[in-house]
């Protein structure tokens, strides 16, 4: 049944029904070093300090704070030289009172010593003294022991999408395997007897399936395995057989084309022949009114529009996060959309009160200034106006637009 709701009950809809129908991914163990994307199956504590020794973050001479209390230029201290301090070894020696050794950046610092001149601030008094003409308190340019992290802390938790800082962390504690749960399999199919694929000459009332290799990119961006089924025709027992085939071999369906209410619409109709079936059809925004949402055996299903443009405004609002929740990433509902920017709007943008409008945006300007944003136009069908935008700008459903001038959100692509 065609039924307006708002994007936010949509989205809510969504994450509720993962949380209630999806039965989770298994885990395996990889190498940290291959779990870029990859969501993580369990806590990481930290096996031991970090850095697991106290060094220096500056090259000068390092000393005990107490006997540079009161230095400077006009009264300097003179501290005997033990030695220089080697790169990469641990030194044996131990800092006594007016004693120092030469350090480099990133040198372990000897039992007693607790601070670091910067060689600056350091002048040669014979052979074996320094004249030190600066004061350092107890832990100056220093990198305490367990100042990144201490030994049992959980530094990464269950759930957590590995970024490549996240990947330098793991190298940092030595940690060369990791549990993350399965890559979440995906099915694409595309419907609609006026398609053809991307490797077919045109012909009339033909036009490429460009959302086959859209979507499925972007399942891939977000750690997804895409499986592509081809161009279904609109042929109800045909079409019913290869929805069958992607539901029991994938962990999420995703159909686009014959979502719009119509004789020929085979998408809600077979989708609500499962259990327990269609959850949503229809959401107030522009582009993507007529989009599906529907639970089939346990796997989500999602009907989008055929045109490019409502169909990959729509995967982002609704697909992405149930993309997220089945791959196990923790509080997957929270947020929409991770990368906003602000500009200054160069034109007025109208909207219709509501619904929700996501109006595509080219960004103008010099860095260190807000950029100018400029609507670009054309219907949801144009898939050139998706590669010469370069986000979106979101105008609530009681909002009705933004005027020239005014600064705005822009959802970055």
């Amino acid at each position: 049944m065609f039924q307006v709701i708002s994007v936010e009950e949509a989205i809510s809809k969504v994450t509720a029904n993962i949380d209630k129908y999806f039965e989770g991914l298994e885990s395996e163990q990889i190498k940290s070093e291959n779990a870029l994307g990859r969501v993580l199956a369990q806590d990481i504590k930290a096996p031991s300090d970090l850095p697991p020794f106290s060094r220096s973050t500056v090259d000068g001479y390092v000393v005990k704070a107490k006997d540079t209390f009161g230095v400077s230029e006009s009264l300097p201290a003179v501290l005997f030289n033990k030695g220089k301090i080697e790169m990469g070894e641990e030194p044996h020696k131990t800092l006594n009172q007016d004693e120092t050794m030469e350090i480099s950046t990133g040198g372990m610092l000897p039992s007693g010593g607790d601070a670091v001149v910067m060689l600056e601030d350091v002048e040669t008094f014979d052979d074996n003294s320094i004249i030190v003409n600066k004061s350092v308190a107890r832990g100056e340019n220093v990198i305490e022991k367990g100042e990144d992290t201490q030994e049992g802390v959980t530094v990464l938790r269950k759930g957590h999408r590995l970024r490549s800082q996240d990947i330098g962390a793991l190298a940092a504690l030595g940690i060369l395997e990791i549990s993350v749960y399965h890559q979440p399999v995906i099915g694409i199919i595309s419907t609609g007897d006026e398609l053809i694929p991307p490797e077919k000459p045109l012909s009339g009332g033909k036009i490429r399936d460009i959302n086959s290799w859209a979507l499925s990119a972007a399942v891939t961006k977000l750690g997804g395995k895409p499986i592509q089924y081809g161009i279904i025709q609109d042929e109800p027992q045909y079409f019913r057989e290869s929805f069958d085939k992607a539901v029991t071999q994938c962990d999420m369906v995703i159909l686009s084309g014959g979502s719009s209410v119509g004789t020929r619409d085979l998408t809600a109709k077979t989708i609500d022949l499962g259990e327990p079936g269609i959850i949503f059809h229809g959401v107030s925004v522009k582009p993507g009114k007529p989009t599906i949402f529907g639970i089939v055996d346990n796997v989500p299903v999602f009907g989008l529009s055929g045109n490019p443009v409502s169909a990959m405004v729509t995967f982002d609002l609704f697909v992405k996060p149930a993309i997220y929740g089945i791959s196990g990433v923790a509080n997957f509902g929270r947020d929409w959309f991770e990368n906003i920017t602000k500009a200054r709007l160069a034109r007025n943008i109208s909207s219709k009160g509501g619904r929700e409008d996501f109006v595509r945006v080219s960004l103008k300007g010099e860095p260190g200034e807000f950029p100018e944003a400029f609507p670009v136009l054309g219907e949801s069908g144009l898939i050139f106006t998706l590669v010469e935008a370069d986000g979106l700008v979101r105008i609530p459903q009681n909002t009705e637009g933004y005027s020239q001038g005014e600064i705005i959100e822009v959802i970055k692509c």
